[in-house]
Protein backbone atom coordinates (compact mmCIF):
# COMPACT_ATOMS: atom_id res chain seq x y z
CA UNK A 1 0.00 0.00 0.00
CA UNK A 2 1.19 3.44 -1.05
CA UNK A 3 2.53 5.61 2.22
CA UNK A 4 -0.14 8.04 3.32
CA UNK A 5 2.14 11.17 3.27
CA UNK A 6 3.23 10.70 -0.11
CA UNK A 7 -0.55 9.53 -1.60
CA UNK A 8 -1.58 12.53 -0.18
CA UNK A 9 1.30 14.32 -1.74
CA UNK A 10 0.91 12.75 -4.96
CA UNK A 11 -3.25 13.65 -5.30
CA UNK A 12 -1.86 17.32 -4.52
CA UNK A 13 0.69 17.14 -6.96
CA UNK A 14 -2.78 16.02 -9.58
CA UNK A 15 -4.95 18.73 -8.21
CA UNK A 16 -2.72 21.22 -9.16
CA UNK A 17 -1.08 20.54 -12.08
CA UNK A 18 2.59 21.63 -12.98
CA UNK A 19 4.30 21.15 -16.61
CA UNK A 20 6.12 18.16 -16.92
CA UNK A 21 9.38 17.35 -16.73
CA UNK A 22 9.47 16.71 -20.04
CA UNK A 23 7.59 20.07 -21.63
CA UNK A 24 10.64 21.79 -19.74
CA UNK A 25 14.13 22.69 -20.96
CA UNK A 26 17.03 21.17 -18.90
CA UNK A 27 18.00 24.21 -17.11
CA UNK A 28 13.85 24.76 -16.38
CA UNK A 29 14.24 20.90 -14.69
CA UNK A 30 17.17 21.40 -12.61
CA UNK A 31 15.43 24.80 -11.23
CA UNK A 32 11.97 22.61 -10.46
CA UNK A 33 13.97 19.81 -9.00
CA UNK A 34 16.16 21.82 -6.60
CA UNK A 35 13.03 23.62 -5.38
CA UNK A 36 11.28 20.14 -4.91
CA UNK A 37 14.15 18.95 -2.79
CA UNK A 38 14.47 22.35 -0.64
CA UNK A 39 10.31 21.90 0.16
CA UNK A 40 10.53 17.79 0.87
CA UNK A 41 14.18 16.88 2.09
CA UNK A 42 15.10 16.99 5.98
CA UNK A 43 16.31 20.13 7.32
CA UNK A 44 19.05 21.01 9.92
CA UNK A 45 21.35 17.68 9.32
CA UNK A 46 24.62 18.43 11.26
CA UNK A 47 27.59 17.38 9.67
CA UNK A 48 31.52 17.47 11.30
CA UNK A 49 32.43 19.21 7.78
CA UNK A 50 31.83 20.01 3.93
CA UNK A 51 34.75 20.38 1.92
CA UNK A 52 34.55 21.83 -1.13
CA UNK A 53 37.00 20.40 -4.21
CA UNK A 54 37.52 19.67 -7.46
CA UNK A 55 38.81 16.46 -9.14
CA UNK A 56 40.85 16.94 -12.22
CA UNK A 57 38.25 14.85 -15.38
CA UNK A 58 38.66 13.68 -18.77
CA UNK A 59 36.69 17.20 -19.59
CA UNK A 60 37.89 19.50 -17.16
CA UNK A 61 37.50 20.13 -13.06
CA UNK A 62 34.88 17.89 -11.47
CA UNK A 63 33.51 19.87 -8.15
CA UNK A 64 32.67 17.71 -5.29
CA UNK A 65 32.33 17.76 -1.79
CA UNK A 66 33.91 15.88 0.77
CA UNK A 67 31.76 15.13 3.75
CA UNK A 68 33.30 14.38 7.07
CA UNK A 69 30.76 13.02 9.68
CA UNK A 70 30.03 14.17 12.94
CA UNK A 71 32.94 13.40 15.45
CA UNK A 72 35.14 12.34 12.93
CA UNK A 73 37.65 15.00 12.10
CA UNK A 74 41.21 14.19 12.31
CA UNK A 75 40.52 10.90 11.83
CA UNK A 76 41.03 8.34 8.90
CA UNK A 77 38.00 6.86 7.31
CA UNK A 78 36.48 4.77 4.76
CA UNK A 79 35.28 6.61 1.80
CA UNK A 80 32.19 6.70 -0.28
CA UNK A 81 31.95 8.20 -4.23
CA UNK A 82 28.80 9.51 -4.44
CA UNK A 83 26.77 10.14 -7.40
CA UNK A 84 23.66 12.23 -7.14
CA UNK A 85 20.06 11.27 -9.28
CA UNK A 86 18.34 13.49 -11.84
CA UNK A 87 18.26 11.01 -14.55
CA UNK A 88 22.02 12.22 -15.92
CA UNK A 89 20.48 15.80 -16.67
CA UNK A 90 19.20 17.49 -13.31
CA UNK A 91 20.52 17.14 -10.01
CA UNK A 92 24.05 18.66 -8.58
CA UNK A 93 25.70 18.51 -4.88
CA UNK A 94 22.95 20.67 -3.82
CA UNK A 95 19.91 18.67 -4.59
CA UNK A 96 21.69 15.93 -2.47
CA UNK A 97 23.85 17.69 -0.09
CA UNK A 98 21.20 16.41 2.76
CA UNK A 99 21.43 12.84 1.47
CA UNK A 100 24.99 12.64 1.62
CA UNK A 101 24.94 14.13 5.15
CA UNK A 102 23.06 11.53 6.43
CA UNK A 103 24.96 9.03 4.90
CA UNK A 104 28.58 9.80 6.05
CA UNK A 105 26.70 10.46 9.66
CA UNK A 106 25.33 7.13 9.59
CA UNK A 107 28.27 5.17 8.10
CA UNK A 108 30.94 6.81 9.67
CA UNK A 109 32.66 7.14 6.02
CA UNK A 110 33.29 10.32 4.38
CA UNK A 111 31.29 10.70 1.57
CA UNK A 112 33.17 12.63 -1.51
CA UNK A 113 29.63 13.54 -3.29
CA UNK A 114 30.94 14.03 -7.16
CA UNK A 115 29.17 16.55 -9.50
CA UNK A 116 29.51 15.17 -12.82
CA UNK A 117 28.97 16.15 -16.23
CA UNK A 118 25.51 16.72 -17.60
CA UNK A 119 23.54 16.30 -19.99
CA UNK A 120 22.20 17.28 -22.80
CA UNK A 121 25.05 19.51 -22.45
CA UNK A 122 27.89 16.66 -22.31
CA UNK A 123 26.20 13.51 -23.82
CA UNK A 124 26.96 10.18 -22.46
CA UNK A 125 29.78 8.70 -21.75
CA UNK A 126 30.53 11.98 -20.06
CA UNK A 127 29.13 11.23 -16.45
CA UNK A 128 30.70 7.45 -16.45
CA UNK A 129 33.93 9.01 -17.26
CA UNK A 130 33.83 11.90 -14.76
CA UNK A 131 32.73 9.12 -11.93
CA UNK A 132 35.38 6.95 -12.75
CA UNK A 133 37.84 9.47 -13.23
CA UNK A 134 36.68 10.53 -9.56
CA UNK A 135 36.84 6.92 -7.89
CA UNK A 136 40.54 6.35 -9.02
CA UNK A 137 41.39 10.13 -8.02
CA UNK A 138 40.19 9.59 -4.46
CA UNK A 139 42.37 6.46 -4.10
CA UNK A 140 45.23 8.33 -5.23
CA UNK A 141 44.98 11.26 -2.91
CA UNK A 142 43.71 9.39 -0.31
CA UNK A 143 46.10 10.24 2.05
CA UNK A 144 45.37 14.14 1.89
CA UNK A 145 41.57 13.55 2.26
CA UNK A 146 42.22 11.53 5.51
CA UNK A 147 40.62 8.56 3.63
CA UNK A 148 41.90 5.10 4.04
CA UNK A 149 42.67 3.44 0.38
CA UNK A 150 41.72 0.08 1.14
CA UNK A 151 38.19 1.08 1.91
CA UNK A 152 36.68 2.54 -0.71
CA UNK A 153 32.76 2.07 -2.00
CA UNK A 154 30.36 4.06 -4.47
CA UNK A 155 26.97 4.67 -4.13
CA UNK A 156 24.00 6.70 -5.65
CA UNK A 157 20.36 7.00 -6.58
CA UNK A 158 18.63 6.09 -9.77
CA UNK A 159 20.90 7.85 -12.43
CA UNK A 160 23.68 7.88 -9.72
CA UNK A 161 22.82 4.14 -8.98
CA UNK A 162 23.46 3.55 -12.61
CA UNK A 163 27.02 5.08 -12.48
CA UNK A 164 27.58 3.45 -9.23
CA UNK A 165 26.99 0.10 -10.76
CA UNK A 166 28.59 0.61 -13.63
CA UNK A 167 31.55 2.57 -12.07
CA UNK A 168 31.79 -0.52 -10.17
CA UNK A 169 31.96 -3.22 -13.15
CA UNK A 170 34.49 -0.71 -14.80
CA UNK A 171 36.85 -1.16 -11.51
CA UNK A 172 36.55 -4.97 -11.55
CA UNK A 173 37.43 -4.91 -15.18
CA UNK A 174 40.49 -2.57 -15.24
CA UNK A 175 41.54 -4.34 -12.05
CA UNK A 176 40.99 -1.19 -9.71
CA UNK A 177 40.47 0.28 -8.16
CA UNK A 178 39.59 -2.07 -5.50
CA UNK A 179 36.10 -1.69 -3.81
CA UNK A 180 34.62 -2.52 -0.47
CA UNK A 181 31.09 -1.99 -1.27
CA UNK A 182 28.32 -0.37 -3.61
CA UNK A 183 25.00 0.68 -2.62
CA UNK A 184 22.53 0.82 -5.41
CA UNK A 185 19.15 3.13 -4.40
CA UNK A 186 16.72 2.63 -6.98
CA UNK A 187 18.78 2.41 -9.43
CA UNK A 188 18.48 2.69 -13.49
CA UNK A 189 20.27 -0.84 -14.56
CA UNK A 190 18.90 -1.08 -18.18
CA UNK A 191 18.44 1.69 -21.16
CA UNK A 192 14.89 1.99 -22.15
CA UNK A 193 13.49 -0.67 -20.08
CA UNK A 194 10.74 -2.84 -21.09
CA UNK A 195 9.36 -4.16 -17.30
CA UNK A 196 6.21 -4.56 -16.25
CA UNK A 197 6.65 -2.39 -13.37
CA UNK A 198 7.81 0.43 -16.23
CA UNK A 199 4.58 -0.48 -17.72
CA UNK A 200 2.34 -0.81 -14.31
CA UNK A 201 3.55 2.25 -12.96
CA UNK A 202 4.15 4.56 -15.64
CA UNK A 203 2.10 7.50 -14.86
CA UNK A 204 1.30 8.70 -11.39
CA UNK A 205 3.90 8.11 -8.92
CA UNK A 206 6.34 11.20 -9.28
CA UNK A 207 8.70 9.14 -12.01
CA UNK A 208 7.11 8.41 -15.27
CA UNK A 209 8.34 6.40 -17.99
CA UNK A 210 8.01 9.60 -20.03
CA UNK A 211 10.50 11.45 -18.04
CA UNK A 212 12.48 8.25 -18.24
CA UNK A 213 12.10 8.48 -22.08
CA UNK A 214 13.38 12.09 -22.32
CA UNK A 215 16.24 11.75 -19.70
CA UNK A 216 17.26 9.13 -22.59
CA UNK A 217 16.57 11.37 -25.14
CA UNK A 218 18.89 14.46 -23.46
CA UNK A 219 21.85 11.50 -22.19
CA UNK A 220 22.24 9.25 -25.50
CA UNK A 221 22.91 10.03 -28.80
CA UNK A 222 20.66 8.37 -31.58
CA UNK A 223 21.48 4.92 -32.25
CA UNK A 224 23.67 4.69 -29.08
CA UNK A 225 24.14 1.13 -28.21
CA UNK A 226 21.27 0.70 -25.28
CA UNK A 227 23.03 -2.32 -23.77
CA UNK A 228 26.83 -0.87 -23.38
CA UNK A 229 27.11 -1.48 -19.84
CA UNK A 230 28.26 1.97 -18.90
CA UNK A 231 24.72 3.00 -19.62
CA UNK A 232 23.02 -0.90 -18.83
CA UNK A 233 25.05 -2.85 -16.32
CA UNK A 234 22.18 -5.28 -16.13
CA UNK A 235 23.56 -6.09 -20.31
CA UNK A 236 26.62 -6.15 -18.85
CA UNK A 237 28.30 -9.80 -19.98
CA UNK A 238 30.16 -10.32 -16.36
CA UNK A 239 29.27 -9.47 -13.44
CA UNK A 240 31.50 -12.08 -11.16
CA UNK A 241 34.12 -10.24 -8.56
CA UNK A 242 32.58 -6.89 -8.36
CA UNK A 243 32.03 -5.49 -5.04
CA UNK A 244 29.40 -7.02 -3.16
CA UNK A 245 25.89 -4.97 -3.11
CA UNK A 246 22.82 -3.68 -1.38
CA UNK A 247 20.32 -2.75 -3.90
CA UNK A 248 17.44 -0.86 -2.56
CA UNK A 249 14.11 -0.60 -4.88
CA UNK A 250 10.71 0.81 -4.05
CA UNK A 251 7.46 -0.63 -4.40
CA UNK A 252 5.96 1.84 -6.68
CA UNK A 253 8.69 2.83 -8.82
CA UNK A 254 8.78 2.16 -12.10
CA UNK A 255 12.43 1.21 -12.03
CA UNK A 256 11.59 -1.54 -8.64
CA UNK A 257 12.09 -4.27 -11.53
CA UNK A 258 14.76 -3.62 -13.11
CA UNK A 259 16.50 -2.68 -9.82
CA UNK A 260 15.58 -6.48 -8.59
CA UNK A 261 16.70 -7.77 -12.09
CA UNK A 262 20.35 -6.50 -11.19
CA UNK A 263 20.46 -7.68 -8.05
CA UNK A 264 19.50 -11.47 -9.25
CA UNK A 265 22.10 -10.90 -11.50
CA UNK A 266 24.79 -10.30 -9.00
CA UNK A 267 23.68 -12.75 -6.94
CA UNK A 268 23.83 -15.52 -10.01
CA UNK A 269 27.52 -14.24 -10.40
CA UNK A 270 28.31 -14.75 -6.99
CA UNK A 271 28.23 -11.77 -5.42
CA UNK A 272 27.22 -11.08 -2.14
CA UNK A 273 23.84 -8.49 -2.25
CA UNK A 274 20.95 -7.89 -0.15
CA UNK A 275 17.99 -6.90 -1.46
CA UNK A 276 15.35 -4.35 -0.13
CA UNK A 277 12.11 -3.65 -1.28
CA UNK A 278 10.74 -0.06 0.71
CA UNK A 279 6.90 -1.20 -0.57
CA UNK A 280 5.13 1.97 0.58
CA UNK A 281 7.91 4.43 -1.27
CA UNK A 282 8.06 6.27 -4.83
CA UNK A 283 10.80 7.04 -6.44
CA UNK A 284 12.94 9.80 -5.42
CA UNK A 285 12.09 9.36 -1.35
CA UNK A 286 16.08 8.98 -0.22
CA UNK A 287 15.38 12.82 -0.74
CA UNK A 288 12.36 13.39 1.11
CA UNK A 289 13.40 13.33 4.62
CA UNK A 290 11.13 16.40 5.64
CA UNK A 291 8.09 14.30 4.49
CA UNK A 292 8.67 10.42 5.24
CA UNK A 293 10.40 8.42 8.02
CA UNK A 294 11.67 5.88 5.73
CA UNK A 295 14.41 8.08 4.30
CA UNK A 296 15.96 8.04 7.71
CA UNK A 297 15.32 4.68 7.61
CA UNK A 298 17.20 3.72 4.45
CA UNK A 299 20.16 6.13 5.48
CA UNK A 300 20.66 3.54 9.06
CA UNK A 301 20.43 0.91 6.75
CA UNK A 302 22.85 2.24 4.11
CA UNK A 303 25.22 3.08 7.06
CA UNK A 304 25.13 -0.48 8.55
CA UNK A 305 25.75 -2.16 5.65
CA UNK A 306 28.85 0.23 4.92
CA UNK A 307 29.80 -0.22 8.32
CA UNK A 308 29.82 -4.03 8.09
CA UNK A 309 31.42 -4.46 5.17
CA UNK A 310 34.32 -1.41 5.39
CA UNK A 311 34.45 -1.34 9.50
Amino acid sequence: MLDATIDAILKQMAENPAPKLWEMSPPQGRQMYLGMREIMDAKGVAIGKVDAIEIPGPGGPIPARVYTPVGMAGRTTPAVIYYHGGGWVIGDLDTHDVACRMIANDSGCRVVSVDYRLAPENKFPAAFDDSYAALVWVEKNAASLSIDPNKLAVSGDSAGGNLAAAVAIAAKQKGGPKLSFQALIYPVTQARAQTDSMRDLATGYFLEKAGMDWFFDQYLDAGADLNDPRVSPLAAKDVAGVAPALVIVAGFDPLKDEGKQYAAKLKAAGVPVDLVEYESMIHGFITMGGVVAQTAEASKLIGKALQGAMG
